[in-house]
């Protein structure tokens, strides 16, 4: 591969990375993109997780074998039998170098080795590989893992102009994981709420939206529980805000607790002593039991006076829902409902017969809600 080509595969990593929505296809991209700039048949990359000493495959591109997952969950490796992810590197650094890839083949070591290391060379000769060149990833100054790139039996060996140049893409896959980590950050501030960390009101109408496009293409049951933590206004004015906060943060705990109960649920913190969870699948009977257990745990907090609840599921008699906006309504009014009930137990939106007052109050809110019930629902 000549200079031009080799530049051409750095720029093509490089603009995969940055293409990424996620880490796993930040992850795939450098993977596919060392593989194909160094002309490998395999590529995996790796992280190395010290609290537990082990380095932790998480992605196998190309030629991959039957015990090796694209994403796999549970392929890692204790590190002392991989030394030079630590030893050599250390050596390196302290000695005033720099984090230089190098060559293993099936017959033993080759280019720029720092020794010889029987896993690789056996894991090598197990999955029908002559040769890999592994290049370790710096990010922040430390040792994140590496990337791995082999060659099929037959194949030329790796020399040592392949090291270097392997040496150049770690680093490129480095630049590459600091950007994915910024974006993640950037993602988890703008979706997650700052006091309780659970989702915030943001995150809900994105899930929500998708929800009710799954409803109306299969049917899948959608669920919406909202709530209002009673007593909040009480605690802020008597004891100060701090008690005030450490109260939401306590039934952001509880509500995180409850909603484990249904699969694939999504706790959110609203805004101010407003709560929700939603549910995408599982029966409402399910959802409704947890918030049952929500509104028993909320009433025995040492703090507050308990939780009102409405519940709102496509699964019940509450008509078509064709938007979001309806149905935060009709969670809205159960919770409404179950305020001024001052009940202990969830309100469902349409399980109180034909002419259910939940319903009706969602349907036709009095003018006393509808400026409330615009900040739950999204104005037209």
């Amino acid at each position: 591969m000549g200079d031009d080509e080799r530049l051409a595969a750095v720029v093509a990593l490089a603009q995969g990375m940055a293409a990424a929505h996620t880490p796993q296809d930040s992850w795939q991209a450098a993977a596919l993109g060392a593989c194909h700039a160094l002309d490998g048949s395999f590529a995996a990359l790796s992280v190395w997780e010290r609290e537990r000493g082990r380095l932790r495959v998480l992605v196998n591109v190309g030629d991959r074998r039957a015990d090796e997952e694209e994403f796999p969950e549970a392929e890692s490796y204790p590190v002392h039998q991989f030394p030079e992810i630590t030893e050599f590197l250390h050596e390196r650094w302290a000695g005033g170098g720099g984090p230089n890839a190098w060559v293993e083949t099936a017959e033993g070591t080759a280019a720029g080795t720092p020794g010889y290391f029987h896993q690789r060379v056996a894991a090598l000769r197990r999955r029908g590989r002559g040769c890999c060149v592994v290049a370790p990833v710096v990010l922040h100054g430390r040792a994140w893992g590496e990337v791995y790139v082999a060659r099929a039996t037959g194949s030329p060996v790796f020399g040592r102009a392949d090291a270097d140049f392997a040496t150049v893409l770690a680093a490129v896959v480095a630049a590459g994981l600091a950007q994915t980590e910024r974006l993640e950050e950037a993602r988890r501030l703008a979706y997650t709420d700052a006091l309780t960390g659970l989702a915030n009101r943001r995150a809900v109408d994105v899930r929500l939206d998708e929800a009710l496009e799954r409803h109306r293409a299969d049917g899948a049951v959608v669920s919406l529980v909202v709530c209002d933590l009673n007593g909040l206004k009480r605690v802020n004015d008597t004891q100060g805000h701090a008690v005030g906060d450490r109260l939401l943060e306590r039934f952001g705990s509880v509500l995180s607790l409850c909603g484990a109960m249904v699969p694939g649920a999504l706790v959110a913190r609203l805004g101010g002593d407003e709560f929700c969870l939603l549910a995408v699948g599982p029966p409402a009977d399910d959802v409704v039991k947890a918030a049952d257990e929500l509104c028993r745990r909320a009433g025995e907090l040492e703090l507050g006076e308990g939780v009102a609840c409405g519940v709102a599921s496509t699964e019940d008699p509450i008509g078509a829902v064709d938007d979001a906006r309806r149905l935060f309504r009709l969670a809205d009014a159960a919770q409404y409902r179950a305020k001024a009930m001052r009940a202990d137990r969830p309100v469902v939106a349409g399980r109180e017969g034909p002419d259910d007052p939940v319903v009706r109050l969602a349907d036709e809110p009095p003018p006393a809600r509808a400026e409330r019930r615009r900040f739950r629902g999204r104005n037209p």
